[in-house]
This record gives C-alpha cells, structure tokens and sequence, in this order.
C-alpha cells in the first residue's frame, strides 16, 4: 500500500485518517479489505514510532483510529 508523503505528520486525526483511506481503497497490492489494511498501517506506524512519539503525538494518532472507524462507517471503539 502507497501512502501519501507526511500523512502521519498531519496534526489532525481527521487528515491522518482521511488520507490512510484513500491510500486504502486505492491499493491494488493489499491483502485484506480496506478499513483492515489502513488500521494496520496505523497500528505498525504507532508501534515502531514507539517511546520516540510525544504524548500529543500519541493521542492524535490514537485519536485517528476512532476517526478511521468513522469513515468506513464502523463502531467506535469505547477504550483504547
């Protein structure tokens, strides 16, 4: 999956989440339905930015996950 230049510096959760969807759904190489392959994007970027995120860095990216599940049309997680 190709993602868009910067897309996890965005500063909005809403940007992040937008752009990993498009990247998504416009992918002929993934594995798995969109919504899946994007969260997981999400999740591997969180996992190997690690201790090197600040804490507002964090949440916007957390904050991201809930964003991405509102644009696929999914439920909202209710804890992180």
């Amino acid at each position: 999956m190709d993602l868009e230049e910067g897309v996890f510096k965005s500063r909005s959760a809403r940007q992040v989440a937008l752009s990993l969807k498009r990247s998504a759904e416009a992918s002929h190489r993934r594995k798995s339905e969109p919504f899946r392959s994007a969260m997981s994007m999400l999740n591997f970027y969180i996992n190997r930015a690690g201790k090197n995120l600040s804490e507002s860095r964090l949440k916007t990216l957390e904050r991201a996950k809930d964003k991405l599940r509102e644009a696929f049309g999914r439920e909202p997680k209710t804890t992180h």
